[in-house]
């Protein structure tokens, strides 16, 4: 899988197309490099890129943006809603796939150093970047903004991590480093910026000072005027949506509001935003209202309606997901068309083998438990079970979805042994090390299956409980769903004992044996069960 970091670089202009549209044009025409979005603001005068790219691409991405920047942009001009300290203000740089934060920071430092060489002007380096702890935050760095900088250069505290400590009047300054995925947020309100500031106040973590705290974690927040929308919003950051989810901050806001009897109407992403932080969102609403919904497009739109996305512009999920708009290069076997997966199960190849095509069974026979369920949940006929299976269709579905994932899981495990056969073994501390990773090699091509079978066994309830009321027309499928969730388990089974033969840790062996064992048999006993009970139902 390709390593891929993602630069956000925000530049002080966000009113003149012509200079919004060549720094565009400079870091997509950089070898490497695909542009995600470009988002300007009137009002604040400021325009957001985000794009993707390898290390190496994104670092040159960002450099040729800044030379455009620094031909065309003038800060003894500039004016807006947005704080700012220069021409490019901040570029971090975040991971996104196959690449630590360790990385991200190697490309910040080395992005401020070439930065600062070639324009000559001052760079500072926050977040995980950061040298020194009062520079980790932004807004401390940005403090007293451009119009600060000419006195803040002379303090020898404030000196920058690169560049010269000169100010430089149609630039000002520019802050790198690297962090977390940050989801730039805002509410929007029917009232004056100084309300909205006073909820933003209210719900940053710094609130009004240390003695008055805001009430959310890793926030941070202000109120503006937007003049284009005739409006004011409480305009957010989100520093670590894991910690604070987006909804938490509408909900914290609409309270707020509420209180001050302020209307909220809506809010706005600016730039992008990762799925996950989308489906946290969802699962908070259909808990708090009781939904029932499993289609992940589903709850992309629920989050939309929910939190007013589309209120100022169309909210179109392939254009502001991330996920959605980067095409990795997937070679996963989950992937492959069915016949191309087919056909790799029938090539001269250890793998993918019995495993895989264990759990690919699996999948399916978890796919037809979701199925019946859904052929029988909201049908007249059967509308007194509506709420049996709402509690019964979540399993299946969610296994499914866990079980596809294993298809490849397997097919790496058996691969991470296969590779530890070709280590070296001439010398005899290669000879040990080869062994060593042998033996883990086969631990991992044992639990992986061992896993998978668990996974199944937990099915088996709720498969007792869906073929007494499921759909009586698809009667067959839950039959062939109890024998493809068997065939799994019996698989698995065989992929855990012909590994564990070649495994010298004992103890390991024998209670690895004994479990595989017992949810063999479990299986067995199950998949009669429900066949028995699928024969006995009339109707």
């Amino acid at each position: 899988m390709s390593k891929l970091v993602e630069c956000v670089p925000n530049f002080s202009e966000g009113r003149n197309k012509e200079v919004i549209d060549a720094i565009a044009t400079a870091i997509s025409s950089t070898e490497g490099c695909l542009l995600l979005d470009v988002d300007p603001g009137p009002s604040t005068n400021r325009a957001v890129y985000t794009f993707v790219g390898s290390p190496e691409a994104v670092l040159e991405g960002a450099l040729s943006a800044a030379r455009v920047a620094f031909q065309l942009i003038d800060m003894t001009r500039h004016t807006g809603e947005h704080p700012r300290m220069g021409a490019m203000d901040v570029c971090p740089f975040i991971p996104v796939q196959n690449v630590s934060m360790e990385e991200c920071v190697c490309c910040g430092n080395r992005f401020a150093q070439r930065l600062a060489e070639e324009l000559g002007i001052p760079v500072y380096l926050y977040g995980e970047a950061a040298r020194k702890e009062n520079r980790r935050s932004l807004p401390s760095i940005r403090a007293g903004e451009y119009e600060a900088l000419p006195e803040k250069l002379k303090k020898p505290e404030w000196a920058p991590d690169f560049g010269p400590s000169r100010f430089v009047p149609t630039w000002g300054a520019t802050v790198t480093g690297a962090r977390k995925f940050l989801i730039a947020y805002n509410v929007n309100l029917l009232s004056t910026k100084e309300q909205a500031h006073r909820i933003a106040l209210d719900i940053r973590e710094q609130g009004r000072g240390k003695e008055q705290p805001g009430s959310l974690k890793r926030v941070q927040g202000m109120g503006w005027f937007l003049e284009e929308a005739n409006l004011a919003q409480v305009s957010i950051n989100l520093l670590d949506f894991e910690v604070t989810a987006l909804h938490m901050v509408y909900e914290e806001v609409c309270t707020v509001a509420e209180e001050l009897n302020l209307p909220v109407v809506g809010s706005q992403l600016v730039g992008l935003i990762p799925l996950k932080a989308v489906l946290d969102s969802a699962e908070f609403y259909i808990q708090k209202e009781k939904l029932f919904i499993l289609e992940e497009e589903h709850k992309v739109r629920l989050v939309i309606n929910r939190l007013g996305l589309d209120s100022l512009a169309p909210f179109v999920p392939k254009e502001r997901i991330i996920e959605y708009m980067v095409e990795s290069e997937d070679e996963s076997l989950v992937s492959m068309p069915l016949r191309s997966f087919i056909r790799s199960v029938g090539a001269r190849s250890a793998a993918p083998g019995g495993g895989s095509v264990s759990a690919a069974i699996a999948a399916m026979g978890a796919a037809l438990g979701a199925m019946v369920g859904q052929m029988t949940y909201g049908k007249r006929q059967y509308e007194d079970l509506d709420g049996i299976m709402r509690r019964l269709i979540l399993p299946f579905h969610q296994s499914m979805n866990e079980l596809i994932s294993m298809v490849d899981a397997d097919s790496n495990a058996f691969n991470s042994y296969m590779a530890a056969l070709k280590l070296p073994k001439t010398t005899a501390e290669q000879k040990e090390r080869r062994e060593a990773m042998m033996q883990e090699g086969l631990k991992k091509a044992v639990v992986v299956p061992l896993f998978l079978a668990e996974k199944v066994n937990s099915l088996w309830p709720t498969l007792k409980e869906l073929v007494l009321y499921g759909n009586i027309a698809c009667k067959s499928d839950i039959q062939v769903a109890a024998k493809a969730l068997e065939t799994a388990v019996f698989g698995a089974y065989c992929n855990v004992v012909i590994n564990l033969k070649d495994i010298k840790d004992e103890a390991f062996k024998t209670a690895t044996q004994q479990e595989a064992s017992g949810m063999l048999e479990e299986a067995r006993a199950s998949v009669n069960t429900v066949l028995e009970a699928a024969d006995e139902r009339k109707k």
